[in-house]
């Protein structure tokens, strides 16, 4: 990721620590979920949460384990003090999960939750955490895939093409299970276990869903981004085409591929 969108992510991230709870329902889902599946395998030592946003994986942790000895770094310095605040106990790190400050082998477990897909060199971040594990540590992490918003990229990607023939769409791409599963496994990881589960909200109107991706900060954050802003024909026509796919019952989908995956770090030091 270049500097300005580093920068970018930063900014916008920290604006909205203080509204991310209200929206974040399924990074709520999924932080619990990612800590009932890896608090099981996990050796004694100390924990790192790798992008803790307003600290809810460090919560449920915290929770099962009020003992644990918890780290937590994020990349938006406002989301870092918002965790601080509700996790009085654990260190508190700024940093970028693609290069984390912390030595080698420092780590008993390493998990994050609804991170890495915002990473533009998922190798680099999976060999990060790698390499902050002790020998036979555990890695357990969460991300959205492929398929996550797919009723809203069909939508936007239709009224762009009808639009604007020689328009692209601005909708993160995330990446798929098996690009995913290629990133782990280009580090010395041994994969124990990666799956994928859907989840789904729902939203009154396209409006509603939009204005909760951005309450929780969410935005492209690709180097490979177009330029420029949707014009106001093409979010209109994309809210048509929404609506008249997808619409259910009065209300439209929006629905979030979560990839998980858990595996161990070398036998060596």
């Amino acid at each position: 990721m270049s500097a300005v969108l580093l920068r970018q992510v930063r900014e916008h991230f920290s604006c909205h620590a203080a509204d991310y709870d209200r929206f974040a329902k399924v990074q709520k889902i999924v932080a619990a979920r990612l800590v009932d599946e890896a608090l099981p395998l996990a050796d004694s030592g100390r924990v790192l949460d790798v992008g803790t946003g307003t600290g809810e994986v460090g919560r449920c942790l915290l929770e099962q384990n009020p003992d644990l000895s918890l780290v937590i770094c994020d990349i938006a310095p406002g989301m870092t003090r918002h965790a601080a605040a509700v996790l009085p106990g654990a260190l508190a790190v700024d940093c970028d999960a693609q290069l984390l400050p912390f030595a080698s082998g420092a780590f008993s477990l390493a998990l994050s939750a609804s991170v890495y897909q915002w990473m533009n060199d998922l190798p680099q971040a999976f060999g990060e955490a790698q390499r902050i594990l002790a020998a036979g540590g555990l890695f357990a992490f969460a991300l959205f895939g492929a398929q996550t918003l797919h009723e809203l990229r069909y939508s936007h990607r239709q009224a762009v093409a009808e639009v604007n023939a020689l328009g692209r769409s601005h909708v993160q791409e995330f990446p798929g299970r098996e690009g995913v599963g290629e990133a782990l496994a280009a580090t010395d990881f041994r994969i124990l276990r990666l799956w994928s589960e859907r989840e789904v909200e729902w939203h009154a109107t396209v409006a509603d869903l939009l204005r909760a991706l951005k309450k929780i900060g969410a935005q492209n954050a690709s180097d490979h981004r177009p330029p420029g802003l949707a014009s106001r024909r093409v979010m209109q026509r994309m809210s048509e085409i929404y609506g008249e796919r997808f619409a259910c019952d009065g209300r439209i989908p929006a629905t979030y591929e979560v990839i998980y995956g858990l595996a161990r770090a070398p036998l060596k030091l």
